[in-house]
């Protein structure tokens, strides 16, 4: 090649910014407007997950916890979950933490922020977070893998690995990264807010 002959451009290099848009949607790899949708249903109905909850332990709704149970009445969110906790290495550890008052305001602060943040759409980056370390805390808690609790009787467990509380993680990183807050929701305009635009791990 002489010094003044314009060098090739291979022909895939040469697809224009609009045909490279047209041809990824073609094959589906960004979000269409019907995909938005059910994601924003999906965001909405995962936050209503958690504020049942919230509501249930806090006022004893009668479906989970019953009204003498409830928070407001000096039950405690934490105490029959964990004190049940009878198999896994972490039973103890669960044990110990029944009842204990900075547990039960760590729990139901969660259960609040992340149903809060996922029903209006914003923050879904810090809620897949704490979610998810919440519902790995409860995974172990449940400890899928056991077959038998100590007394020899079946955990009821219905699969060793995968189980609601692994669906519902992974549901939350997908809303996350999907930005599922912009439709249906303030994502958009979250976003824009100052501190939010310069701290993009708040989105």
């Amino acid at each position: 090649m002489s010094v003044t002959q314009e060098p090739r451009v291979n022909a895939t290099m040469q697809v224009a910014p609009k045909q490279a848009a047209e041809t990824a949607s073609e094959h589906g790899s960004v979000m269409t407007t019907t995909a938005s949708k059910i994601a924003a249903v999906l965001r909405i109905a995962m936050g209503l997950v958690f504020l049942w909850a919230f509501l249930d332990k806090l006022f004893g709704l009668g479906y989970a916890t019953a009204s003498e149970s409830a928070w407001v009445n000096g039950g405690s969110p934490t105490e029959g979950y964990l004190s049940g906790v009878d198999v896994g290495p972490f039973a103890t550890t669960m044990n110990s933490l029944a009842g204990a008052a900075w547990a039960d305001w760590l729990f139901m602060t969660g259960l609040l922020g992340i149903g809060a943040a996922l029903l209006l759409g914003v923050g879904l980056r810090v809620s897949a977070a704490a979610g998810t370390v919440m519902l790995m805390l409860m995974w172990l808690a449940a400890w899928p893998l056991a077959r038998f609790t100590e007394a020899g009787e079946l955990t009821r467990s219905t699969n060793p690995i995968i189980e609601d509380h692994l669906i519902y993680a992974l549901v939350l990183i997908l809303l996350a990264a999907v930005y599922a807050g912009n439709t249906w929701g303030l994502g958009r305009r979250w976003a824009g807010v100052g501190f939010v635009r310069h701290n993009h791990w708040l989105r």
